[in-house]
């Protein structure tokens, strides 16, 4: 006899995973699956180099679910800041980057190049010569383009890279990783 010792939420969970990978069906659930950290909290340290705010949040308890207050100021820290626009950020590249940084034992300071980005500023950036895209995930809250001062640039790129939540942008010449909770590919 076989018997679960997790809840439901769990074997529901393991049932499903189970039974797309039968199929080989690889859904935006199997992704999230994939980002799922129920068994730790969601807490990130972050610090925004254009505005020199810091945040450290609890986002996600250890059953999983959000805290509305703690996603505003998510949002906030993440903002556009050249217009001061908030989106809601989603929350796949949320618990990527919190994957990311659990990689380096947790609550390093995230610094922040770029979370949300006005469509205005990413025209703005095209017209001085920066390699942006025109459709670029920042202007929808799914892509954050970030470093961690003590953790070489190469391993952040090696760590994205293995979790395969997103897409991963490698940028070493002006020193930060791009992450996004858009379809695997590198660059």
């Amino acid at each position: 006899m076989f018997y679960f010792s997790s809840n439901r939420r769990s074997f529901l969970k393991f049932s499903l995973a189970g039974a797309l990978s039968l199929f080989s069906i690889k859904p935006a659930l199997a992704k999230k699956m994939s980002l799922d950290q129920s068994l730790q909290e969601g807490r990130l340290f972050l610090y925004n180099v254009h505005t020199h705010e810091k945040l450290s949040v609890t986002y996600r308890n250890q059953a999983g679910e959000y805290n509305p207050a703690a996603l505003k100021d998510l949002n906030w820290i993440l903002r556009c800041h050249y217009s001061n626009e908030t989106i809601d950020m989603d929350r796949d590249v949320i618990e990527y980057l919190n994957s990311i940084d659990k990689q380096f034992g947790g609550n390093n300071e995230l610094h922040i190049i770029s979370g949300f980005r006005s469509r205005k500023y990413n025209g703005i950036l095209s017209q001085e010569g920066h390699h942006v895209a025109k459709h670029s995930l920042h202007t929808v809250g799914k892509a954050i383009d970030f470093f961690i001062p003590h953790v070489a640039l190469k391993s952040l790129r090696t760590a994205a890279l293995g979790l395969r939540c997103g897409g991963v942008g490698y940028y070493p010449q002006t020193g930060f990783v791009h992450i996004d909770s858009g379809n695997f590919r590198t660059w």
